[in-house]
């Protein structure tokens, strides 16, 4: 156990010492993006352990990140990805703009899930038996967290629906948006 603790931990650093070098030469609009999906990427890193039990659960912090995710995410994002502002040190693909639907809709997804996870914070861990919602709930939007269409994305889950599931189904919404966006939108760094 805890050779994979310091395995992660390695990795980890490795990570951040990529991105601040990859972050160092930016300047502009290209570094306030990265520095706001920096923002995201630590929010998410640190709640992950909270959501899978490995931590005491926090849902003050849950609040607050889902905040400071959602300060980040919608039209905040979409704002920094202005035409022109790809190419390095960039690391947005060309499918940002040729995508620009598709893009737009996981931002504002984004935006949604990350209020959602914010309001569904005192609803607890569904795992830790301190919510109760059925599969099909919590992972009600899959289809359109997967890479579906915009049209498909319209018909994400609400802030009411949101607001009532357990908070490590919304967490886990969050997480995936993120992934998705990633996958077609950004570029490995290198």
């Amino acid at each position: 156990m805890k050779f994979r603790t310091i395995l992660a931990g390695v990795a980890s650093a490795t990570l951040l010492a990529t991105v601040v070098f990859a972050h160092g030469k930016a300047t502009g609009i290209v570094k306030e993006r990265m520095d706001g999906m920096s923002v995201m990427g630590k929010t998410i890193k640190a709640l992950a352990p909270m959501m899978r039990g490995e931590v005491a659960y926090d849902a003050q912090a849950v609040r607050d990140g889902g905040e400071r995710i959602g300060i980040h995410a919608g039209e905040a994002m979409t704002r920094r990805f202005p035409a022109g502002s790809g190419g390095k040190p960039s690391e947005a693909k060309d499918a940002v703009w040729e995508s620009w639907e598709e893009f737009a809709a996981l931002a504002e997804q984004l935006h949604t899930y990350s209020e959602g996870l914010a309001l569904a914070a005192d609803n607890g861990l569904m795992m830790a038996g301190g919510a109760t919602a059925d599969s099909s709930a919590m992972m009600g939007s899959s289809s359109a967290m997967m890479g579906g269409s915009p049209a498909m994305m319209d018909s994400a889950m609400g802030l009411e629906e949101l607001s009532e599931m357990p908070v490590d189904g919304v967490f886990a919404m969050v997480s995936q948006t993120c992934s998705t966006c990633h996958t077609k939108f950004r570029a490995e760094a290198k």
